[in-house]
């Protein structure tokens, strides 16, 4: 019931993650669009907006969703919103996203991206899936669970990237804040008074066929 009735090939799927139907502008624009129509007041909305700006900032892809759902409960804040709001992150803002939490990150903990390590980057995302898949099917064999590209991955990019992460994650954040709740309450207030001329044109309507 709830299938596809086009069927998309798998490379499709990738491409159309990289590159929307429409392209990004155009999915922007039905991110902002859905941003205005939620319920909840412009505080609510923008304090989801905030959770999921954050968010983005962190290298635990596969888990957005999930840590911009809980940032925003505890902020009382609308989940909804959080999950559009990460939206940010796109493969068009990760690469500076990611250079600039990195550096930073380092830069914080008093340490080098290359220190001890000779690949490059997207190596070590490659080489720390391979230990994965290895120490998963090691669980049914006889083989011994390998973890040092593991380790190396925790070091160099995922724990310097959380740390480098939090101060413009916050930054991002606060300026989504700021920035969302003038332009919501706006569209709010717009949306209010055009059902309002909408009631009153309905009962003079009314009130003539009387």
């Amino acid at each position: 019931m709830f299938r596809r009735r086009d069927y998309r090939p798998w490379y499709r799927v990738i491409l159309e993650a990289l590159w929307p139907r429409g392209g990004w502008l155009r999915a922007a624009q039905y991110v902002q669009h859905r941003m205005r129509r939620l319920p909840g007041t412009p505080e609510q909305i923008a304090r989801g907006v905030f959770a999921g700006a954050v968010t983005v900032f962190t290298p635990y892809f596969g888990l957005h969703f999930v840590i911009a759902a809980l940032l925003a409960r505890m902020m009382r804040g609308s989940i909804i919103a959080a999950l559009l709001a990460t939206f940010i992150g796109n493969p068009l803002t990760y690469v500076p996203i990611a250079i600039i939490s990195l550096n930073l990150g380092h830069f914080m903990l008093g340490s080098r991206p290359t220190v001890g390590v000779n690949d490059s980057l997207f190596a070590r995302f490659g080489n720390a899936a391979g230990d994965l898949w290895h120490n998963f099917k090691a669980m049914f064999t006889d083989e011994v669970a390998h973890w040092r590209e593991l380790e190396i991955f925790w070091d160099t990019v995922v724990w310097p990237w959380t740390v480098g992460g939090i101060i413009p994650g916050l930054v991002c954040g606060i300026v989504c804040y700021y920035l969302s709740v003038p332009v919501i309450r706006a569209y709010q207030k717009s949306r209010a008074a055009r059902l309002r001329k909408k009631m009153e044109k309905l009962r003079k309507q009314a009130d003539a066929a009387e």
